[in-house]
């Protein structure tokens, strides 16, 4: 089974809450919410694929040292293994704006479960609220 390696960010404002993004239609699990991020490229570290996902995605300039490494999701999928780093950041420039159109939301992380999301998702949710 291939894997497939993708990258997130928990994007966390001052008032403790994480920024989520509404999967586009036309797109696998359109409608599901999502933690910004995307593919990781080959040769590319998370890290540098975190910062240019973000800058594409929403338009936000981070830096790889704004990065904090938190947890990460392994989860197979009918076709694929996903395997997920997710990185907290709580310093960006620039205001989150999708490039896509799709709709963003600031949530605090007990409200999360309000939204529905990817499988691979969910059990992130569960570490946040028990950090934020």
């Amino acid at each position: 089974m291939p894997r497939l390696l993708v990258v997130a960010a928990a994007l966390v404002d001052l008032d403790g809450r994480v920024l989520l993004a509404q999967r586009p239609a036309g797109k696998s699990l359109a409608g599901l919410w999502e933690f910004p991020g995307g593919k990781v490229k080959d040769g590319e570290t998370p890290e540098a694929a975190l910062v240019r996902e973000l800058k594409e995605e929403i338009g936000i300039d981070i830096t790889e040292s704004c990065l904090a490494p938190f947890t990460f999701a392994s989860h197979t999928y009918p076709t694929f293994h996903l395997l997920m780093p997710l990185y907290l950041c709580r310093v960006w420039r620039g205001t989150p704006t999708p490039s896509e159109g799709q709709p963003l939301k600031w949530v605090r992380p007990l409200d999360m479960r309000h939204y529905p999301m990817p499988p691979a998702d969910i059990p992130l949710v569960a570490m946040l609220r028990d950090w934020l």
